[in-house]
């Protein structure tokens, strides 16, 4: 294969991954403490019409992102207190936001810009060149002059790999998933560690969106995540709820995506659709293979009560 096409497609494995691994570390965050992430699709689409909106208005696009984290820790919050206060089912409870961030953020768009397809235009976040690096032959344009926020979520994946594993505050986060009624013992409240998991996981699904609406495409349509939050979810099972595996499975999906785009353009006798369908059914395909063999948060989707 030409070292060019190469090159094209790990740019954009690392593009598609991005706001994959936002969504991917907050769900992570979210059930690592014991509570399903199944609502990262709506905190996702609700910090991508945030973001827009808020950087649309004030030209502000550092507003935009401290936007788009708000609502999806507003959602993450909405969650947090129906699982935790209420003791509702986690799957229907993460459902029924997704379902509620489309609705809304469709009539928020229409409401606020009118029209029956408004249309929203921004410029994009530019790369961000680290100088030396980027001047490495082959990988220096495809690793180091990236967009800011690309950086920093594979930071991130580093810097929570550290949290999780070796910090007292990642232990407790763990140990509330694991087992609640221990943590208790220990003068723990599992379920304010539970809110604040979910809280934290969907301020980072929301900039997730925010990588969609202000790094990637510029503008907000509706339901622009076309599943991407499903797809961070299977990248954590793929990375068996560990932050640094967990973005290597952001980056298998990613250059599924990448390979799918590229294939459209090489005039293979192919329907588009078909092609689009690829991230999916690589999802399907590695959660069957996986599926016995994973082991989720020992707790994860139970309530806990207070004796």
């Amino acid at each position: 294969m030409n070292p060019t096409v190469i090159l094209e497609l790990l740019t954009a494995t690392i593009r598609i991954a991005t706001p994959l691994l936002f969504a991917a570390l907050g769900g992570l965050i979210s059930e690592s403490a014991g509570t399903f992430a199944v609502g990262t699709e709506g905190m996702m689409l609700a910090g991508a019409f945030s973001g827009a909106v808020v950087t649309f208005t004030t030209h502000l696009a550092g507003l935009g992102l401290l936007a788009s984290a708000i609502a999806g820790a507003s959602l993450g919050g909405l969650v947090g207190l129906a699982t935790t206060r209420f003791r509702t089912d986690h799957m229907v409870t993460g459902l029924a936001v997704n379902i509620i961030a489309y609705g809304l953020t469709s009539f928020l768009l229409r409401g606020l810009f009118g029209g029956q397809a408004p249309v929203i235009a921004l410029p994009t976040l530019g790369p961000v060149p680290v100088p030396g690096l980027v001047s490495l032959p082959g990988v220096g344009p495809v690793l180091f002059d990236q967009p800011g926020l690309t950086y920093a979520a594979f930071g991130l994946a580093a810097a929570l790999h550290v949290c999780l594993s070796r910090t007292r505050l990642g232990l407790t986060l763990r140990a509330v998933g694991e087992n609640p009624t221990a943590a208790f013992s220990l003068g723990l409240e599992p379920s304010a560690w539970r809110f604040a998991a979910v809280v934290a996981g969907g301020a980072l699904a929301g900039l997730g969106g925010a990588v969609l609406s202000l790094q990637e495409l510029g503008t907000f349509t509706d339901g622009m995540t076309h599943g991407r939050g499903f797809i961070a979810l299977a990248a954590i099972v793929v990375g068996r709820w560990k932050p640094l595996a967990t973005a290597l499975g952001c980056l298998l999906f990613g250059a599924t995506s990448a390979l799918a785009l590229n294939l459209q353009g090489w005039g293979l006798p192919l329907s588009s659709y078909v092609l689009q369908m690829t991230p999916y059914l690589m999802a399907l395909i590695v959660l069957s293979g996986l599926g016995r063999h994973v082991r989720m948060p020992a707790a994860i989707g139970t309530s806990f009560l207070r004796d």
